[in-house]
């Protein structure tokens, strides 16, 4: 698993013009905190790529008592969807955003989850991986 740095200010600009607008305000550090940051009751702990074809993925989701793991093939949306409901976290995402950079896959999501909204964002190598860590951070971000 390799997480990538960019610069924060071509991050921000590969953001939807929706979230760019919300953010305008923010500084590159605060940005990050906001809507990247990945503390909170669920975190990613292992990742891979679960077979040769590109669709297919496994991912450790650290829970406050438990890990579990997700295997899936194709869309790594309705993986992490459908694990995150039967984990307790009835997330719905509004709205995907995915620009690839010149370092990686940019992802950003806004979730919905008990009734709360926000966005969650995140960089990384493949556009699967990059999704898993922004609903994650979405997720976290809401309180979940």
């Amino acid at each position: 698993m390799t997480i990538l740095t960019l610069d924060p200010n071509m991050f921000i600009a590969a953001a939807p013009k929706a979230l760019r607008a919300e953010c305008a305000h923010l500084t590159p550090a605060q940005f990050h905190h906001r809507y990247c940051e990945h503390s909170g009751p669920i975190r990613v702990g292992d990742w891979s790529p679960a077979g040769n074809r590109s669709a297919e993925f496994t991912a450790t989701l650290e829970f406050a008592d438990h890990l579990r793991t997700v295997i899936a093939t194709g869309s790594p949306v309705a993986a992490m969807t459908s694990a995150l409901y039967d984990e307790g976290y009835p997330v719905e995402i509004l709205q995907f955003h995915q620009r690839r950079t010149a370092v990686g896959t940019a992802t950003f999501v806004q979730c919905e989850c008990n009734g709360r909204r926000g966005w969650g964002a995140a960089l990384a190598d493949d556009g699967a991986e990059s999704t898993v860590r922004a609903m994650i951070a979405g997720v976290n971000k809401l309180g979940a």
